[in-house]
């Protein structure tokens, strides 16, 4: 179940490290996300130039806003699977936890991205409801819905096939939020081709907006807890600590770390004091075998001699 390793100082105190993988495999399994993400590029990007031409053909801003957010999505997405690439390289000596928090990193920046893209349909829909512009409502309410088609498709594709990647989730919330804006579009289409409401655009527009930028502030919170080395959400850093201080050998805790590189995946770290007469490495394996019941993938555990002091006060 694990492995320790023990390394002699000069100060008398033995340490040893258990680490407990818990069955996690060198292989990440970025392939799957990459053909996902590719996949999903691909539709995007086409689509793209489509509602490009008829926006223009059509005179409708919604459609160019569309596009340009099909834009930022498709940037979203080429940066999500260029991370994913670099995420599956493996570690080196100068890096030594490997690549796989550029996932996080990656998915950081398209939750700013959705951010600004946010605030900029704010802006543009409030300024067009003060100044409606006379669109050609067929055009843009059957462009719409292709491109709703084709972002439903992609969020499909990334849904299936794109694993539990929080890099490929933070492009799903792109893809999703560009669905939202379509369907926006469709609806306004077709009040504008039923009842002339050149309106409904913009307001549809300011709705939208507040789901995009939801979803980029959740995404950032997430993202921003793993970069700060925060607890893996769920995971309750006082159970552990009691698990640890039950194992037979284990006197105290200190110096107790919990953190993960990508999200679902959670690691440890932990000073122990052991009991008189027990054995570094024994305990450390135990430690570790007990914290993999946990969920905890990767324990570091550095087994630490009781002190004089502590030896003489347990005789008397």
């Amino acid at each position: 179940m694990g492995h320790a390793h023990a390394h002699g100082h000069a100060h008398g105190h033995s340490h040893d490290h258990a680490h407990s993988h818990g069955g996690h495999a060198h292989d990440h399994g970025q392939s799957a996300p990459r053909r996902a993400l590719l996949g999903a590029l691909v539709l995007t990007a086409s689509f793209m130039f489509v509602e490009v031409a008829v926006g223009l053909w059509s005179g409708s801003l919604a459609l160019l806003a569309d596009a340009g957010h099909m834009l930022n999505d498709a940037a979203a997405l080429g940066l999500s699977l260029f991370v994913t690439w670099i995420a599956a390289r493996p570690r080196t000596t100068k890096h030594t936890f490997g690549y796989r928090r550029a996932e996080v990193m990656g998915a950081f920046v398209n939750a700013v991205a959705l951010g600004v893209a946010g605030v900029l349909i704010v802006v543009e829909g409030v300024e067009r409801i003060g100044a409606p512009t006379e669109v050609r409502g067929i055009g843009m309410l059957l462009t719409a819905a292709l491109g709703l088609m084709v972002n439903l498709g992609s969020a499909w594709i990334l849904t299936r096939h794109g694993g539990d990647s929080i890099n490929v989730k933070a492009a799903l919330f792109h893809v999703l939020s560009d669905a939202l804006g379509s369907m926006a579009a469709v609806i306004a289409g077709g009040l504008i081709l039923g009842f002339g409401w050149t309106i409904a655009d913009p307001i549809a527009s300011l709705l939208i907006a507040v789901f995009i930028l939801a979803g980029a502030w959740r995404l950032l919170k997430d993202t921003a807890h793993v970069l700060m080395e925060g607890a893996p959400r769920g995971v309750d850093v006082e159970d552990l600590e009691a698990t640890i201080l039950g194992t037979e050998g284990v006197d105290e805790v200190h110096d107790l770390h919990v953190w993960s590189l990508v999200p679902g995946e959670v690691l440890l770290s932990a000073h122990v004091i052991l009991r008189p007469g027990a054995h570094g490495t024994d305990v450390a394996r135990l430690v570790g075998v007990r914290l993999g019941l946990h969920g905890v993938q990767h324990a570091t555990i550095q087994p630490e001699a009781p002190g004089p002091g502590l030896v003489e006060l347990r005789r008397k």
